[in-house]
């Protein structure tokens, strides 16, 4: 059958990437199905206008993504693997609406910015947070702050909820322990504030967010 053989071809590529690169690549199979669709309810697609994710490995979540959003929707996927991004490019070869990009996660607002886009509405991720350096770690969450719209989230599944310590820059988070997934995984969504002191604040940086809110809710 045709789907399963996709199936197995993208299970054998992301095998083989984990065991070349294991410390990259978060786990040694693809996220379930149904981690798959825990995370795609997260997001609002009705509204969202603008999607980005970082690591998308052979892209389980972002053929979710773009199946579920707007026809004048746009999704970026920064993929940092170049065996895993050639094969995205393959599989949304012809979608327009999605765009890969073979570099780091952390060019994100330049990407933004090149392509005359303000803001994104969500920013899911993948990417191993927990073995990242502190500071790259830290300037990657800033970064990821400051590309979301007001009201915008970032969503992440991670083997450890380690990343909540360091995510203060965001105004609320939630997180919930998702069993059905090979290994268990945490789903957090972090939030942007829709404003500070009552105004808009579709321009403030991450350094005035944690200045203004001392406060954070983490549920």
């Amino acid at each position: 059958m045709w789907q399963p053989t996709i199936a197995a071809r993208m299970n054998a590529l992301f095998f083989k990437r984990f065991l070349q690169r294991p410390f990259q690549i978060a786990s040694i199979v693809p996220s379930s199905k149904a981690l798959v669709e825990r995370v795609a309810s997260k997001i609002d697609f009705d509204q969202a206008r603008v999607i980005a994710e970082y690591g998308p490995g052979v892209g389980v979540h972002s053929r979710e993504i773009a199946r579920r959003m707007r026809p004048d929707a746009t999704l970026l996927l920064f993929e940092l693997d170049a065996a895993f991004s050639r094969d995205l490019e393959r599989q949304f070869t012809n979608d327009e609406r999605v765009h890969v990009l073979n570099q780091d996660a952390a060019a994100l607002p330049q990407e933004l910015k090149r392509r005359k886009i303000a803001a994104c509405d969500y920013i899911l991720s993948g990417i191993p947070f927990s073995i990242l350096k502190l500071d790259k770690k830290r300037t990657l969450l800033k970064k990821t702050y400051d590309s979301l719209t007001p009201e915008g989230s970032f969503i992440i599944y991670q083997v450890t909820n380690e990343l909540k310590q360091h995510a203060t820059v965001f105004d609320e988070a939630e997180s919930e322990y998702f069993l059905q997934n090979i290994p268990p995984m945490f789903i957090t969504v972090y939030r942007k504030s829709s404003s500070l002191n009552g105004q808009s604040d579709g321009l403030h940086s991450a350094s005035a967010a944690a200045e203004q809110f001392s406060s954070r809710r983490y549920r």
